[in-house]
């Protein structure tokens, strides 16, 4: 239905990677008219959201005003709200508000959830890692049990001061190297009267090794360079259960703790399965190679919600880098069908993998052959790579200023406990851990 102006109205659910790359492009189009939908006034930057939780990067570093981001684009309209349901037949969406969006074409971009399947306890008591209100609850609980344990040292018998991260994926061996940094760079000298040293970092994954993507050198030098970080891995072995004050392990063993870190995997949100979609692994909204779900003309669904066909028969990672190409392609496919075109397949340029693992140390995997890199050399890269694609001249500077403090100084900041909820503790005895790992 082309407006009384003659353009064509396209409405996107989510301001991810995915959303804002779809946004963007289509703005350059006068012809065309978007209105943008998110829960949040603001882009998230989720590759560093690690950074915000280990008080290395203020929230503010991460992210950027979706207004300011569109504040010189007249044909987009940024609109605060939780889609509830969708009607793909109409392209139109409902927020929990009750407010209706309809357009020409619906973009879903709706990103992802965490996945904890089915583990007992894992609902109710871990702290994933997948949003920036993620970040600050994890920073309250990491500050927190500091300060409890400060105040009453006997609660470290308790695992006040344990640490158990859950998946051993780039989200899993990025929070550990920054988490066991801050423990002994920062905690150390910042809490004098404390046994900081008796702080410990367990990751427990069911695979083999740790960053399973990369290759068997990667896998080394990683496990390597977390080991002398004091980092204790529990490979091959799954959580059974966690509880308030304790993680079992199928091994019959457990860990004391009141600090475990979800880094298991994620999942489609629950709008994805409300529409009729067809659905495939994670939930995720299977789709077309040029983005469109069969069946449903002008629906196209980008990012980490969907499973996006890749040239080998499997489906392409929930990378930024994948959502943000996904978004601009879909875009070119909008203005292909506005102008009766054929659409194109989507291509993803894979620019190769990267995990940070504290302090100067990284590995990546670049360009088309995977040329490795570890150490310093990948550690620059990183910072690179990173500080391009995040959105905002002014929180890249921010962002170098805060990783070249880091670099050179054992204080860290923001070490903001502002989630009073997630720093909350009750300490009574947890009958459930009997047989400690410590």
């Amino acid at each position: 239905m082309t407006e009384g102006n003659g353009q064509r109205h396209v409405v996107i659910v989510g301001g991810g990677f995915a959303g804002i790359g779809c946004a963007r492009r289509l703005a350059k189009h006068d012809t065309v008219r978007v209105t943008l939908i998110d829960r949040n006034n603001y882009h998230q930057f989720q590759p560093l959201l690690y950074q915000v939780a280990t008080s290395q990067l203020a929230s503010s570093d991460i992210a950027y005003s979706l207004r300011k981001l569109f504040h010189d684009r007249i044909n987009v309209d940024v609109k605060l709200g939780e889609v509830a349901s969708l009607d793909p037949a109409t392209h139109s969406v409902t927020t929990t508000d009750g407010e209706v969006f309809s357009g020409d074409a619906l973009v879903l971009a709706a990103g992802s959830q965490p996945n904890f399947f089915r583990t007992p306890g894992a609902d109710d008591h871990a702290f994933p890692l997948y949003s920036l209100e993620h970040a600050q609850r994890l920073r309250s609980r990491i500050l927190g049990v500091f300060e409890d344990a400060d105040r009453d040292p006997s609660l470290i018998d308790q695992g006040a001061l344990n640490f158990v991260i859950i998946g051993g994926g780039p989200t899993g061996v990025e929070i550990a190297g920054a988490l066991s940094d801050l423990i002994h760079d920062t905690m150390s000298m910042e809490y004098h009267h404390l046994a900081v040293s008796a702080a410990q970092i367990h990751i427990v994954d069911l695979g083999p090794t740790l960053l399973g993507a990369f290759s068997d050198h990667a896998h080394d030098y990683v496990a390597k360079v977390l080991g002398k970080k004091g980092v204790r891995l529990h490979l091959g072995v799954a959580v059974t259960e966690i509880g308030p004050g304790h993680v079992t392990l199928a091994d019959g063993s457990s860990i004391r703790t009141r600090c475990v870190i979800w880094g298991g995997g994620i999942m489609a949100p629950p709008v994805a399965g409300a529409a009729g979609l067809p659905q495939g692994r994670g939930g995720r909204i299977d789709v077309q190679p040029d983005l469109t779900v069969d069946g449903f003309p002008g629906v196209y669904v980008i990012g980490d919600v969907a499973n996006i066909p890749s040239p080998d028969g499997d489906a392409h990672p929930q990378l930024g880098s994948v959502a943000l190409q996904s978004g601009v392609a879909a875009a070119d496919n909008l203005i292909a069908d506005f102008k009766g075109k054929p659409r194109k397949a989507f291509h993803y340029h894979d620019k190769g993998i990267m995990a940070m693992i504290g302090r100067g140390a990284a590995v990546a995997e670049v360009g088309p052959h995977r040329h490795e890199l570890h150490g310093v050399i990948a550690f620059s890269s990183w910072l690179g790579v990173h500080a391009m694609l995040m959105t905002g001249v002014r929180n890249r500077i921010d962002a170098f200023v805060a990783w070249g403090w880091d670099a050179f100084s054992s204080g860290r900041g923001p070490q903001v406990l502002d989630r009073s909820d997630a720093a909350r503790i009750d300490w009574e005895h947890d009958e459930a851990a009997e047989s400690v790992v410590a």
